[in-house]
């Protein structure tokens, strides 16, 4: 096996592990951090994501940890259908145990929060208005704004030579917390199809006390919007000779 898919694998873990732990912590009942807010939420999201993006490229991978970022990376020439197949694995697998880790770390909370919406909440993403066409819109701009802005940070214009390309990791995680703030508050800012197909398959299969549906007719959503907002800033940014 790839270094490389280790390394998305572990990446994606600790993605979601931070991410969705953050979430257990402000909304599960008993805990600690109960009821922190939203800001608290979008910056444990943001450190997931520079955590498990350092990891990824300690461990020799590319830290795209998300299928779409995969997928753009594939349209513009920068790694192969094979590769993106096995890192796509990878990440997806990563997703559910770093899910299933989040459910053992809070095992005693489960059974005493009621609402099966905010247990749901724990794993994947959920809109505020369900309403089909703006929530793709919503997870295809913030996509489509999550590559861009890492295309950009990624460029000679920005990184240059300077040390400053050593905090790629930090940037895309300052990225990833001003999507949140910024765009979040309609779906739920998933961006990213393994972040909430990943961890959807974990509420379904663990024995989670009291965990309600797992809102499949909903999943396609956060998946399908961010492959399209993916797609569309990959081809905008090639096409700008960027």
């Amino acid at each position: 096996m790839p270094q490389s898919v280790i390394g998305e694998f572990v990446g994606t873990c600790l993605l979601i592990l931070f991410g969705n732990g953050v979430v257990a912590g402000v909304v599960l009942e008993k805990t600690k951090s109960h009821n922190a807010g939203w800001i608290v939420i979008t910056t444990g999201w943001a450190i997931g994501v520079l955590i498990g993006v350092a990891a990824a490229l300690a461990l020799g991978a590319p830290g795209e940890l998300n299928p779409a970022v995969t997928l753009a990376n594939v349209l513009r020439g920068e790694r192969t259908a094979t590769d993106a197949l096995f890192h796509v694995a990878a990440q997806f697998g990563g997703a559910i145990l770093g899910a299933t880790l989040v459910w053992l770390h809070y095992l005693p909370h489960w059974k005493e929060t009621p609402s099966t919406d905010l247990k749901h909440a724990c794993f994947c993403t959920a809109p505020a208005i369900r309403q089909t066409v703006p929530n793709v819109i919503s997870e295809v701009i913030g996509t489509f704004v999550l590559l861009i802005g890492a295309f950009a940070l990624g460029s000679a214009g920005v990184a240059g030579t300077s040390p400053a390309t050593n905090l790629g990791a930090v940037l895309v995680a300052a990225l990833v917390w001003g999507i949140g703030l910024s765009l979040g508050g309609t779906t739920g800012y998933a961006i990213n199809p393994a972040r909430d197909l990943g961890p959807r398959i974990a509420h379904a299969i663990l024995p989670i006390a009291g965990k309600g549906e797992s809102d499949w007719s909903y999943a396609w959503i956060p998946v399908v919007g961010p492959l399209i907002g993916a797609s569309l800033a990959a081809v905008l940014w090639s096409a700008l000779g960027a």
